[in-house]
């Protein structure tokens, strides 16, 4: 099976191809049956090469399929190969696997959609990029699946783009992530001129031998190649487009947030762990930014309304979290939150769409209220995936979050440490508040739409099950006490090695006994952060309303995400604007460039008005003309006789 990952990458292609060029025609069952049979059955042969993979003995699981010769030109030899180790093998399953379950709920959420066969030729193609990144095998192929998924993120974001929200976000989303983008770019120069391979077993194996640990070219490659995982996956400063996602319809937000694009940043910085462990420079601004980024997005997150906003927030929080855990070392905490995410932020995002559904496109949570009753299934896989990402035992983000606050206070960092656990406690009260603003208390859903409230249909709720489910029982993948018993610790050890020297180095491992405090110290906040919300949203709600009243300044700069927008628009938008139009367009584009080509269509109407005399059409002027001629040859060669 490992000879065949070209076809786990290909089979959502050529899903994509069918449906964009025939699905117009087709009827609906065909359209689905094509989308759904082509990412079921690459989910499929997934778990084929995984199962195998695993089989394999632990120092041996890699497999590199080269399908052929791509690019040869001077010294520079790229093939198209595909890898599939522990670490790709991971994320080829959350793709697959997840990205299957949201194809299914699409099925019902877009069954009304006019261009149906449009969507779900986007959403192949973004699995088919997801696919490309994570299975390249080498750093090019990776960049063709990076910029995949910043192409479909733009279309599938600005998917309704009869709506100027939804077309701008979806700009917005595709030039900030060009930003990041760049950075890569040139990160990806730099290492062909100092390796001169692109090839990642070339590149990896040449480390230590071609780069100087904590040397300026090492720190300016990790440099560059984070701050292209900054724009992927919405880290500070390049993390606004992430909540304007939400324009998008919900089941793209669940495959952004829960799969394929936000999750790629992360995955580059695992898989070039060998180059960031050589950059202490650069690891101490990878977990200062996640740690900043983590708290930063928490606290916005406390007073959005749109119920889709506020997981948004959580998901950039979520994504500081696994960036830190990458600069302390804790590589494989990091790809266990990644996967444990996957699972409740997908259902958490499926969930809200089940509710945004039986609500007729309400997405404010102060016009919810008292929809369990209604929505009994959709509110039992929501407060489970609420449970998992709040970090309460013994659901899966207890484990994987505890792991990478552990991580953080074994390595030495413990402001950071400090930070984060004071965002995980802020994460468990907003997205409390979230419950029982939309599932508890009074109903404050409006009167005509309260008669229309009812549960999803079966084609959307069994994939939040099934969600539900893999969130509750997926930290066990991850149990950090007991010996021998972190599946997800072994089986990604051997890709980490040079992580888990890098974690020694900075003081790494801990007692049982003070990682039993850290996990009771953080299982402790979370629950208070759960009680407080409790508190402020369903015991005394005025009490909520009084404080908000109390710090009316706070609340508005954070209800307004401290203005970071229109910051940006201050300082880039309108002089960037302002410039287009007053320099390049007034002065370069008129001036100098019209100017030019104006200038030469002038000289030659100039020249051609002079030659328009000499075709007068009088036979009188023609026989002057040629006995002047005449006169003149006549004389030069007499003279020229002389």
């Amino acid at each position: 099976m490992g000879g065949m990952l070209w076809l786990i990458v290909l089979l959502p292609l050529m899903g994509a191809a069918v449906n964009g060029f025939f699905g117009k025609n087709l009827p609906k069952p065909a359209v689905y049956a094509v989308a759904l049979g082509s990412t079921g059955l690459s989910f499929a042969l997934a778990v084929l090469a995984f199962m195998e993979l695993v089989a394999m003995p632990a120092d041996a699981r890699v497999v590199n399929n080269v399908i052929y010769d791509w690019i040869t030109a001077g010294d520079l030899n790229v093939a198209v190969n595909f890898l599939l180790d522990p670490l790709s093998g991971l994320w080829m399953l959350v793709v697959t696997g997840v990205g299957f379950l949201i194809h299914v709920y699409s099925v019902g959420y877009m069954s009304h959609d006019r261009t149906f066969w449009k969507f779900f030729s986007y959403l192949n193609l973004f699995m088919f990029s997801m696919l490309m990144l994570v299975l390249g095998g080498n750093f090019l192929l990776m960049f063709i699946g990076w910029e995949g998924v910043g192409l479909c993120s733009y279309l599938l974001i600005g998917y309704d783009y009869h709506r100027t929200a939804a077309a701008v976000a979806g700009k917005k989303a595709f030039v900030m992530n060009r930003i990041g983008d760049f950075g890569f770019i040139l990160a990806i120069m730099l290492i062909f001129v100092v390796f001169g391979t692109l090839d990642y077993h070339g590149v990896f194996s040449q480390a230590h031998e071609k780069l100087v640990a904590g040397g300026t070219v090492v720190t300016a490659i990790t440099l560059l190649l984070f701050l292209g995982a900054t724009g992927k996956s919405a880290q500070i400063p390049l993390y606004t487009w992430l909540p304007d996602a939400m324009e998008g319809p919900t089941p793209v937000s669940a495959l952004i947030h829960a799969a394929t694009m936000v999750t790629a940043g992360v995955y580059m910085l695992c898989r070039t762990s060998i180059l960031f462990n050589m950059a202490p420079f650069t690891m101490t601004v990878v977990a200062v930014i996640g740690c900043a980024t983590a708290v930063f997005a928490a606290t916005i997150g406390l007073f959005q309304k749109d119920i889709k906003r506020v997981l948004a927030y959580s998901t950039v929080s979520q994504l500081g979290y696994m960036f830190m855990a990458c600069g302390v070392g804790a590589y494989v905490a990091a790809a266990f939150h990644v996967m444990t995410h996957a699972f409740f932020k997908a259902c958490l995002f499926l969930g809200s769409g089940s509710v945004i559904h039986s609500m007729g496109g309400e997405q404010n949570m102060e016009k919810m209220g008292a929809l369990k009753k209604h929505m009994p299934q959709t509110y039992w896989t929501f407060l489970i995936s609420t449970l998992a990402i709040a970090g309460i035992f013994p659901f899966a983000g207890f484990f994987s979050k505890d792991e990478i606050l552990a991580e953080t206070f074994g390595s030495g960092h413990t402001a950071l440490w400090v930070i984060a656990t004071v965002a995980a406690g802020v994460t468990a009260f907003y997205m409390f508040r979230a419950v029982f603003l939309t599932f508890h208390g009074k109903s404050r859903v409006d009167h005509e739409v309260e008669h229309h409230l009812h549960e999803s249909p079966y084609v959307m709720t069994l994939p939040l099950i099934i969600l539900a489910f893999l969130a509750t029982v997926g930290g066990f993948l991850g149990i950090p006490i007991i010996e021998g018993a972190n599946v997800l610790h072994n089986f990604l050890g051997p890709v980490f090695a040079q992580g888990a020297e890098h974690a020694a180095e900075h003081g790494g491992g801990h007692s049982l006994e003070l990682e039993l405090g850290l996990m009771g110290l953080s299982l402790g906040v979370a629950i208070t952060g759960i009680a407080l919300a409790y508190y402020f949203f369903l015991k005394n709600p005025a009490a909520a309303e009084r404080m908000q009243k109390s710090y009316q300044g706070i609340h508005t700069l954070v209800f307004n995400k401290y203005y970071i927008d229109e910051l940006y628009d201050w300082l880039f938008t309108r002089p960037i604007v302002r410039a287009s139009r007053e320099i390049l367009h007034k002065i370069v584009d008129v001036q100098i460039i019209d100017g030019l080509v104006n200038g030469v269509a002038s000289f030659f109407m100039g020249l051609s008005s002079v030659a328009r005399r000499l075709q007068s059409g009088l036979i009188r002027d023609y026989a002057l003309t040629m006995a002047v001629a005449f006169v003149l040859l006549a004389g030069f060669y007499l003279w020229g006789g002389r």
